[in-house]
């Protein structure tokens, strides 16, 4: 039996392992902006955090989001991730 894992990511909150299609990726292409990748194509540098509330409020509020991209990310950025990630599951 040949096994494929294909592209593993981990969540950057809670450290789940999984193909990075089940999970959501933020990318920050511009000094402090950071947006919601649908498609995992932009290009920058990229986080994946799970589907999970939990992940993405600890992800945001812990600052982890900040450390594994490297940015300083506004309230009103910060606030607004949320929402879109919100709107998209």
């Amino acid at each position: 039996m040949n096994l494929r894992y294909g592209s593993l990511r981990s969540c950057i909150s809670c450290g789940l392992k999984v193909h990075k299609d089940q999970l959501l990726r933020l990318v920050s292409n511009a000094p402090g902006e950071v947006k919601l990748d649908r498609t995992g194509k932009h290009p920058g540098r990229g986080a994946y955090l799970c589907n999970k509330g939990e992940c993405w409020e600890s992800g945001l509020k812990k600052n982890r989001l900040e450390r594994t991209l490297r940015v300083n990310i506004s309230t009103v950025n910060k606030n607004m991730i949320l929402q879109e990630i919100a709107a998209s599951v």
